[in-house]
């Protein structure tokens, strides 16, 4: 089995990522193009994966969903609405040892720290 080989026979012609399954590079491909073929018919937002547009949709069936105040984004969870107030207050507890740069969440700092051990950083998604 190519999965437990460790094995990655598809890869991406325009980035070089490389991907065990046709169907996660064909997934992978969206980020290039722009293609987001699930999209919200309540509020119109659109996603890339059926797993983030699933998500997404519990904000409409939830009686109880969280909204910033600021810019009336919502959250199925309490903690994400909280790691997103970042973005508002400038927050950014999370320093590279390497350059000093700051982040708002740990794993954007893990994210960049790949850059100055030469590895080329995954492209990041979610709530900004």
């Amino acid at each position: 089995m190519v999965v437990h080989s460790g094995e990655k026979l598809f890869t991406c012609e325009t980035c070089c990522k490389s991907f065990y399954s046709k169907t996660r590079l064909k997934i992978h491909m969206r980020i290039h193009t722009g293609e987001r073929p699930y999209s919200c018919g309540t509020c119109g937002k659109s996603f890339t994966q059926t797993s983030g547009f699933k998500y997404h949709m519990q904000i409409h069936s939830r009686d109880q969903y969280f909204t910033c105040k600021t810019c009336s984004k919502s959250f199925n969870k309490q903690d994400q609405l909280k790691l997103h107030m970042k973005t508002h207050t400038g927050e950014r507890p999370y320093t590279c040892g390497t350059c000093g740069e700051k982040f708002s969440r740990k794993t954007h700092l893990d994210h960049h720290t790949q850059t100055h051990i030469g590895e080329k950083p995954v492209v990041l998604k979610g709530n900004h």
